[in-house]
């Protein structure tokens, strides 16, 4: 498995070439995907976590398939995709997270569906974020708090949730266990 820090380095002149390819500066692709044009300068050095909010972004709007983004190869399936388990593509979204993409060998996906596994932390370490879009999540394993807005929320095995991404929202496994779940964003 590829180290977290050794992604953003890869992916990085990925997204340095797609820029460069389109003729844009870093503030008009920043326009187009409503970040600070430092923030796109830095991300391209592969300096700092670069959140897989920012790269959908990037790939809607410059036309481009995520997994592109993601590892350099085209997706090329439309029917259908199989992920077996144990597989999918790893990715980092949150640091502390992980992430397997279930359908990035699929073309022009409408969403991004993921399993995710998030460890158990104090309620003090939860970050909360938001981003475009919304999500869907479906707990397998293990207790899942999630922070919405103001609230607290447990979310328990067979328990499912669908809320707008623009509330910040931030998650933590419960009882010393990880939490694992399966989560579409859109």
């Amino acid at each position: 498995m590829v180290e977290k820090s050794q992604m953003y380095k890869e992916i990085a002149p990925r997204l340095f070439g797609l820029r460069e390819s389109l003729g844009l500066t870093h503030a008009e692709l920043a326009q187009k995907v409503g970040a600070d044009p430092e923030l796109v300068a830095n991300y391209e050095k592969g300096d700092r976590e670069i959140p897989v909010s920012y790269l959908m972004d990037v790939s809607h709007a410059c036309g481009v398939n995520l997994t592109e983004l993601l590892s350099g190869d085209e997706a090329h399936l439309h029917r259908y995709t199989v992920v077996r388990d144990g597989e999918g593509l790893s990715v980092t979204r949150r640091k502390d997270y992980d992430y397997k993409n279930l359908a990035s060998r699929f073309t022009d996906r409408l969403m991004e569906p993921f399993l995710v596994k998030v460890p158990s932390k104090d309620r003090s370490e939860v970050t909360c974020i938001s981003h475009k879009g919304q999500e869907f999540s479906y707990i397998l394993e293990g207790r899942l708090e999630i922070h919405l807005g103001e609230e607290i929320l447990v979310l328990e095995p067979g328990d499912s949730i669908f809320f707008s991404s623009t509330i910040p929202h931030g998650l933590r496994g419960l009882d010393g266990k990880q939490a694992v779940f399966v989560s579409v964003i859109i």
